[in-house]
């Protein structure tokens, strides 16, 4: 048996959520529990959970938005647990980052063991919730970014580009995988989308866009960001 763990769950119905906190807290884990996307980032923010079991239809949202967000700064698995069973969803669900796909109906001891499964691969790692680059200042909690002590506004799609490049400092990303952790599936052929908005934050965010330090281009491949 794995180490106890913290365990987000992200479940709005009721009797699940009980059913699998109650399976979880039986093999020592600590379990938070989540009915919305809503408060589910705090969560990861204040406690650091080491796996996240995620439901895709949620009353505010689609989860598979919920594993987006999460991975551009956490590494932390997720275990989605839907009602959904086609194959494009456990596509999308996967090609978003999630780790592993359990559908409903399921028996626990399954899920208990694709949870002991996860853990065993460690591959949570504590979330950075700063950064400074330049003269710039990114507050992953705040959601705030800053340059010179002066807010500087981005647009949605702009802060989600800025988080995809801060969770892979020093890496080249390549155009597919920007356009899918940004815009998911549909865009991933769109290079000029990429193009645009790295031009955005360019002007927002480098002392000198046309000799940039910070966004640079990797020609044919993709880009790189450096601290």
């Amino acid at each position: 048996m794995n180490e106890p763990a913290v365990i987000l769950l992200i479940e709005d119905e009721i009797q699940i959520r009980r059913f699998v906190r109650s399976a979880l807290e039986d093999e020592g884990h600590q379990v938070l529990e989540c009915g919305t996307l809503k408060p589910s980032m705090a969560h990861v923010h204040a406690a650091k959970p080491q796996l996240a079991i995620l439901d895709l239809g949620l009353p505010d949202g689609d989860g598979i938005d919920f594993i987006r967000e999460l991975h551009t700064h956490s590494e932390m698995p997720v275990l989605v647990l839907s009602a959904r069973s086609s194959e494009g969803d456990k596509i999308r669900a996967l090609d978003a980052g999630a780790d592993d796909y359990l559908t409903k109906p399921f028996s626990i001891g399954e899920l208990l063991a694709r949870v002991r499964a996860l853990l065993r691969r460690n591959k949570a790692a504590p979330a950075e919730l700063m950064f400074r680059f330049g003269e710039v200042a990114v507050d992953l909690v705040q959601r705030l970014v800053t340059r010179n002590g002066d807010v500087v506004h981005l647009t949605p799609i702009e802060y989600r580009l800025l988080c995809a490049m801060l969770a892979n400092v020093g890496k080249v990303m390549t155009y597919r995988h920007l356009l899918r952790a940004v815009w998911g599936n549909s865009h991933i052929e769109s290079n000029h989308y990429l193009r645009i908005y790295v031009s955005h934050l360019r002007q927002k965010l480098e002392n000198d866009p046309t000799q940039p330090k910070h966004f640079l281009t990797e020609t044919g491949v993709g880009y790189r960001f450096n601290i």
